[in-house]
């Protein structure tokens, strides 16, 4: 069966939490004879081809990006191409242009949508897409919520009835290399370990300014790691606040990070919005088996996460309740060993690659054949 994965951003232009996502859709799929290729888009001068791993990806010229909305024109070709190889086309929303490029070319492969998050931020540009989306997806087969929790608490997914159903987001370990020494070493010589660790793109919705508050209160070491528009601002919050105990890592190599996540007490992630609708780094926190620190906000992160069983959980935006979370791992070292062990338990029985990769042949096998 052959099936390609349209989104917006993907390997190794962009590492965020939904290109992780589809690298570990293709591969767990992959298991159960299903070939993957990768449209997207990327900084690059005319259409290129990359053969990873997990899929081949094809990549078109990005021309416009206005409210992350990424554009290319040379999609609409592309699409109708590669549409003619696939059994089955697998959108990752949201991604409006998607949409157009869907209804523009005409294609009537069956549709597989995975429904990573509401559109929050631009309510405005969302009333214009609107009678878009819903045409669109009316051509959908079928929209996969990543969690229960969040096809409970959308008004969008909830208005979807039996098309909708829930696979969560997974992790094959295997496709995890451990830390090279070198990274292990070098994380030694710059933090150390038992620091808190937050990894991801530095974004409005990620809650980094309550962690760097949080830090200035307790004093704990915090390693931030990645990039994003958010960067400048946190940095000069963390230097008015004297907060020297916070450590700016930027963007990382996956080895790296390997070697941040092995070394580290707790992974922290302080999303404040339904923006985050799982994330992904709580599966590799688990991975390695490290307590979480989440914030609940009705989304997949305490799907993920459950309170007092693989982590803490706090009330957003609350920098004393974050600071007070990190104080009790940091004090109860045999509790936390606790909850990073349940948190590992729960990524082999919840959220394997073999369950989600099942879980999508059987989705992709059905709408094939209907």
């Amino acid at each position: 069966m052959n099936v390609l994965q349209f989104y917006r951003t993907y390997m190794p232009e962009s590492h965020g939490g939904v290109e992780e996502a589809i690298r570990q859709i293709c591969i767990a799929s992959g298991k159960h004879g299903v070939r993957h290729r990768v449209l997207t888009l990327a900084k690059t001068p005319s259409v290129d081809t990359l053969e990873r791993p997990e899929a081949t990806v094809i990549r078109a010229p990005l021309h416009f990006d206005p409210a992350s909305c990424s554009m290319g024109m040379g999609l609409f070709r592309l699409y109708r191409e590669q549409a003619r190889w696939a059994d089955v086309i697998h959108v990752h929303y949201p991604w409006p242009f998607a949409d157009l490029v869907h209804m523009l070319t005409g294609v009537r492969k069956p549709v597989v949508l995975t429904y990573h998050s509401d559109i929050i931020r631009q309510r405005r540009l969302e009333a214009l897409y609107r009678p878009l989306r819903s045409c669109f997806f009316s051509r959908v087969q079928a929209v996969v919520a990543t969690s229960p929790n969040y096809l409970a608490s959308s008004p969008l997914l909830s208005r979807l009835g039996d098309k909708c159903s829930v696979i969560p987001l997974g992790l094959s370990p295997e496709s995890y290399a451990p830390p090279s020494a070198e990274a292990s070493a070098a994380v030694e010589r710059s933090y150390g370990s038992g620091f808190y660790l937050f990894v991801g793109v530095l974004r409005y919705y990620k809650g980094l300014d309550t962690l760097v508050r949080a830090a200035a209160r307790n004093g704990l070491k915090v390693v931030i790691a990645g990039r994003g528009p958010e960067e400048a601002r946190l940095r000069q919050l963390a230097s008015r606040l004297d907060a020297r105990n916070v450590h700016f890592a930027g963007f990382v190599t996956d080895d790296f990070k390997q070697a941040l996540l092995e070394r580290c007490r707790a992974v922290v992630f302080p999303s404040y919005v339904r923006s985050e609708a799982f994330g992904v780094t709580l599966l590799e926190g688990q991975l390695h088996a490290k307590p979480l620190i989440t914030c609940e906000i009705g989304t997949g992160t305490t799907f993920v996460n459950l309170a007092d069983e693989t982590g803490l959980v706090v009330p957003p935006n609350d920098a004393e309740a974050l600071a007070g979370a990190m104080l009790e791992i940091e004090r109860e070292p045999a509790r936390a060993e606790r909850l990073g062990q349940a948190g590992r338990e729960r990524l082999e029985s919840v959220f394997s690659g073999d369950l989600v990769g099942r879980s999508y042949y059987e989705l992709y096998k059905n709408v094939a054949q209907r």
